[in-house]
């Protein structure tokens, strides 16, 4: 279906004489799956086609940092989580928010019963699986939250690298691991393991959500009319795509497999994960939220004597590209 789609607008272009279109790299936070669907109908359906844009999606991993890809120019544009691009602006990286599609969290952390774990306030003393390279700010502004050190001990709790995958969960080496609404948890449902004997703490629930995927780019290049431009058409035909996939979820799925070109992912996995994740997506129009962006700042200042970030971010998002896009 990708090829006969190349080709087609080829001949359409060379029919009419169309000037090429204009080119679009969107970095992924992670790899080809339904958290990214939207992208991929929008590439599928031919929305990018009609906005005048030739978008290259390119699948992250856990070898690749997003903020790196865009920083040294392998990317017009990347898929991140609020938190750790307010902490790389923080650092030294002029990235903002132009667009945010996902409305709601899906972080939380799921543990096992027997573990003794039924509250936050069971959490000292145990092992909790984190995930890192930017995805842990959430869960140390919750920990500070909870004044729960994160160095072990009896009133702290031992932070395990968790890798991407339910591992320590599955051989009882954490009390608690990081997962996904629409991902990791239902892996450990495959695994075997009963949700009667998983206690589940939503970030959403506990008050210390924060926004997960939004549009990033660099700040200097929203000065070139040509490219913002680009980024109105971008977020428009992104968002037609969203919301599509939202109304579609198992032909969205079949339509990310399509492009997995790792073979990994099941359909049933992409269709539950899509219905997960329209979830998160409902309500968002792809303009930010002043209030969630306020309350997502407010969690990662929030963090005692070790804040995520130490400041209040100034210029790091704008409704520039939305305000046009939505027109």
């Amino acid at each position: 279906m990708k090829t006969l789609l190349t080709s087609a607008v080829s001949l359409a272009a060379l029919a009419t004489g169309a000037f090429a279109a204009d080119d679009v790299t969107l970095q992924l936070k992670w790899v080809t799956q339904a958290q990214f669907a939207g992208y991929y109908v929008a590439l599928e359906k031919g929305y990018y086609e009609e906005a005048d844009l030739d978008v290259t999606i390119k699948a992250g991993g856990p070898d690749i940092a997003p903020v790196q890809v865009l920083l040294g120019g392998g990317a017009d544009v990347m898929v991140d989580w609020m938190p750790s691009a307010l902490a790389a602006r923080e650092n030294g990286a002029p990235i903002v928010n132009i667009a945010q599609p996902f409305k709601s969290s899906g972080m939380m952390l799921t543990c096992l019963k027997e573990s003794g774990v039924t509250s936050p306030a069971d959490f000292p003393g145990k092992t909790l699986g984190v995930w890192f390279f930017g995805n842990e700010y959430p869960f140390l502004s919750w920990m500070s939250k909870l004044n729960i050190p994160t160095t072990g001990g009896a009133d702290g709790v031992e932070v395990l690298k968790q890798g991407f995958n339910v591992d320590p969960l599955l051989q009882k080496q954490a009390a608690c691991i990081s997962t996904m609404t629409y991902n990791e948890y239902w892996q450990v449902i495959d695994a075997g393991i009963s949700a009667d004997d998983l206690i589940t703490f939503k970030y959403e629930d506990e008050g210390v959500a924060t926004l997960e995927d939004g549009l990033y780019v660099m700040e200097e290049k929203l000065a070139d009319p040509a490219f913002e431009d680009k980024m109105v058409r971008f977020v428009a035909a992104s968002m037609k795509g969203w919301k599509w996939a939202e109304e579609n979820p198992e032909e969205a799925a079949e339509i990310v497999l399509e492009y997995d070109e790792t073979g990994a992912q099941t359909i049933g996995h992409q269709v539950r994960m899509m219905g997960e994740v329209a979830k998160l997506t409902a309500g968002s129009n792809g303009a930010l939220d002043e209030a969630d962006y306020q309350r997502t700042v407010d969690t990662l200042m929030g963090g005692g004597s070790d804040p995520v970030i130490t400041k209040m971010p100034e210029g790091a998002w704008t409704h520039a590209i939305t305000d046009k896009a939505l027109n």
